[in-house]
């Protein structure tokens, strides 16, 4: 990407991935998976966008093969979840903790993602797709290993909307309004972060498309 581009900071991109390697173990935990299942939920949770979005569209090396910070990241957040399991398993802290740090996070990675698909040539359909596999597609993978349908498939707050809405929200500011990619990318979190925040105080939430009988 060039020197403009938008790029997370390397201590923010180590909290937000320890932090969802830790929603990913506690989800393993509260399912009463062994060690071995928490340390590849954990992988999951925090890697699985990035592997997608890099291993799948874009044909490059994810970068839990390139930095070798991530994977002992993953691997102190699955110990720790193991060491204390009888005092987080059902802690509401630590889920507003990842939450909060999602609600960064996610923007972050999405923005990233739509960067390198647009740096790749894909057409603008590709481009979002690509930033929305890069901010949920963890999440989803989590979901299918524990065999649940993935929360984004399902009637709930507003999230994966938010996500979607992000990205054609960064498009539109370094596109359409020629916004650098820097103060775009910040001003794209932060009104994700908002509209999460509203969501969460508020409860706003989708609707099934056809009610039950």
């Amino acid at each position: 990407m060039p020197a403009s581009a938008f790029q997370i900071p390397v201590y923010f991109d180590y909290l937000a991935t320890f932090a969802w390697a830790l929603s990913g173990a506690v989800v393993a935990l509260r399912k009463r998976h062994d060690i071995v299942g928490v340390f590849v939920l954990a992988l999951l949770t925090s890697m699985g966008g990035s592997i997608l979005r890099d291993g799948v569209f874009l044909q490059r090396t994810p970068p839990v093969l390139t930095d070798p910070i991530y994977l002992p990241l993953i691997l102190t957040a699955t110990l720790l979840v193991g060491v204390f399991r009888r005092s987080i398993a059902h802690r509401r802290v630590v889920d507003r903790l990842v939450g909060t740090i999602d609600a960064i996070g996610t923007p972050a990675f999405a923005v990233v993602g739509l960067q390198l698909a647009l740096a790749a040539g894909i057409p603008l359909p590709g481009v979002v797709l690509v930033g929305a596999i890069s901010a949920v597609g963890g999440g989803v993978l989590r979901d299918m290993i524990v065999r649940e349908v993935p929360a984004i498939l399902q009637p709930g707050q507003f999230f994966a909307l938010l996500a979607l809405l992000a990205c054609i929200a960064f498009l539109t500011l370094t596109l359409a309004l020629r916004i650098a990619p820097e103060p775009a990318g910040w001003a794209t979190i932060a009104l994700f972060f908002v509209a999460r925040m509203l969501t969460l105080r508020f409860n706003w939430q989708t609707r099934p498309l056809l009610d039950a009988d």
